[in-house]
């Protein structure tokens, strides 16, 4: 078309053909200015939704910190830092947003935001990237930066990492450019503002991801002083006359930044040296012979109120040993298909003139057994406790301790329970666990089988503990934001034939 002398008639010809394929590009640019300003409504409005949400997860752990600053201050103090440097970084941009689209009356007309002058010039100069571009540049790179150090080693820290990530690029035909240029220079108005967009909702995503990895459990439920309890804890079970008392007072979930605001036992307050990290020392007479019992309460801070955690146990003084004294090493319960370390022993007696017996019972060493709940059935077991004083009167006890069946379990996904944020290629190589937080005993269970359920799509069930190929190509269905439910998991305790009755649901929200 351009070589040669061409006629006047040809030369019309190749106008023509060139208007023609400038018009067909143009019908294209059109849909796809579009597509890009509906996706930018799209992702804008999404950002409006995760900054409300991210403000109730900012003021509940503010509440919680005025209320325990020892065990949430160190998570408030991170967040907060990474909060300023969000509003900075998205108020920039957004700053940047109205300049680029000033000129455009009609905010909707996406048609009409086809030109790159704007950012063309206001990012390069010369062939090289401007005072502007550079203060662009420098300002993600330090909230990158900055995030990263204050995440540290966590999983997170890699992600935010990619997100905001600005090296050379290399594109579909090799050749290397930097990242401004790549992602910026010669694209219409309406696609760079949509990436700004795009960006401002990679910072509010880190937010939220920042927040549930230094928390680590829903803040105004799983760390409510209601899901305490308080445990009076003896150093033994009957004292003789005159001796001791010993123990101590303990928060069922103990946690070494804990500290009551008040504690009274027997209606005087405890002296605040004794009120230790979620514990109270006991130090003081043990009383006269019989029984004595110890009642009061903790008091926590929270919000406007106190909140008051009721204590009640009790302890016997006796003469001389005239019982036998009981105690299950893990708990004042035996669980079905586990074995239960117990003690039992009579005071003053030596264990090897001292004998128990109960189904499921077996002696070990010294005063030590173990107690395996028969199938007997039942939803108790009594132990029968024989031995003689030194002067040859005989003594013996009987204790009836409660079985109970291991508490309902929670499904997990990378060790982790609840709702799990991942990308979809890292959901479609999942492994399925089942774990016990908050239990004594330290459970290894197998995974048996396992349901899936992706919204909109039919429930695919597994067996085994990992995704098979149906699961696998289900979860590719799934769309960003899209929660896969995994449920009705079957799970039973490893090298045991002890199937456990219930395991709760695990959910992982697909981010991209």
């Amino acid at each position: 078309m351009a070589g040669g002398n061409l006629s006047p008639r040809q030369k019309m010809i190749n106008l023509m053909y060139l208007v023609f394929i400038a018009m067909l590009a143009m019908n294209m640019s059109k849909e796809v200015l579009s597509a890009f300003g509906l996706m930018n409504k799209k992702i804008a409005d999404s950002n409006v939704r995760a900054e409300k949400s991210n403000a109730a997860s900012y003021d509940a752990l503010k509440l919680k910190a005025s209320e325990q600053a020892k065990q949430y201050g160190d998570a408030k103090r991170k967040t907060d830092s990474i909060r300023t440097m969000s509003d900075d970084l998205y108020n920039y941009l957004e700053g940047l947003k109205g300049q680029m689209t000033s000129d455009v009356e009609d905010k909707s007309a996406y048609e009409e935001m086809d030109k790159p002058d704007f950012l063309d010039e206001y990012f390069f100069q010369g062939g090289k990237t401007s005072p502007n571009g550079q203060e662009f540049l420098s300002k993600v790179n330090n909230y990158r930066n900055e995030t990263v150090k204050i995440l540290g080693k966590r999983e997170l820290a890699s992600v935010v990492s990619s997100r905001f990530e600005t090296t050379d690029v290399t594109d579909s035909e090799g050749v290397t450019k930097n990242w401004l240029s790549y992602n910026f220079e010669g694209f219409p108005l309406i696609a760079s503002v949509t990436k700004l967009t795009q960006m401002q909702a990679d910072i509010k995503a880190t937010e939220a991801d920042a927040l549930s990895a230094l928390l680590t459990q829903e803040l105004s439920a799983a760390v409510s002083m209601t899901n305490y309890d308080a445990m009076v804890v003896f150093d033994k079970n009957a004292y003789y006359a005159g001796e001791k008392l010993s123990g101590k007072i303990v928060l069922g979930k103990n946690d070494p930044n804990l500290t009551a605001e008040r504690v009274v036992l027997n209606g005087k307050d405890v002296e605040k040296s004794k009120i230790q990290a979620g514990q109270v020392i006991l130090d003081g007479p043990t009383g006269g012979v019989g029984d004595h019992d110890i009642k009061g309460e903790f008091m926590f801070r929270e919000g406007d109120s106190l909140v008051k955690i009721p204590i009640k146990g009790s302890y016997a003084v006796i003469p001389k040993p005239n019982e036998a004294v009981i105690s299950a090493d893990k708990m004042n319960v035996v669980y079905k298909g586990l074995t239960n370390p117990m003690t039992i022993s009579i005071p003053g007696i030596p264990s090897n003139k001292v004998s128990a017996s109960a189904p499921g019972l077996t002696k070990g060493s010294g005063s030590k057994y173990n107690m395996r709940p028969t199938g007997a059935g039942g939803s108790d077991v009594s132990i029968r406790v024989s031995g003689k004083l030194p002067d040859g009167t005989p003594v013996s006890s009987n204790k009836k301790f409660r079985i109970k069946d291991i508490p309902a379990a929670m499904g997990m996904v990378r060790g982790q329970f609840g709702v799990v944020r991942m990308p979809k290629s890292s959901a479609t190589r999942i492994q399925v666990a089942a774990g016990l937080p908050d239990f004594l005993f330290d459970l290894k269970l197998q995974v048996l089988s396992f349901k899936v359920k992706v919204p909109g799509q039919l429930t695919v069930t597994v067996n085994g503990s990992g995704l098979n190929a149906k699961a696998a190509s289900l979860i590719n269905k799934a769309r960003r934001g899209d929660q896969v439910t995994f449920y009705d998991i079957k799970a039973k305790v490893s090298n045991s034939s002890y199937q456990l009755k219930k395991v709760l649901p695990v959910i992982v929200e697909i981010t991209n």
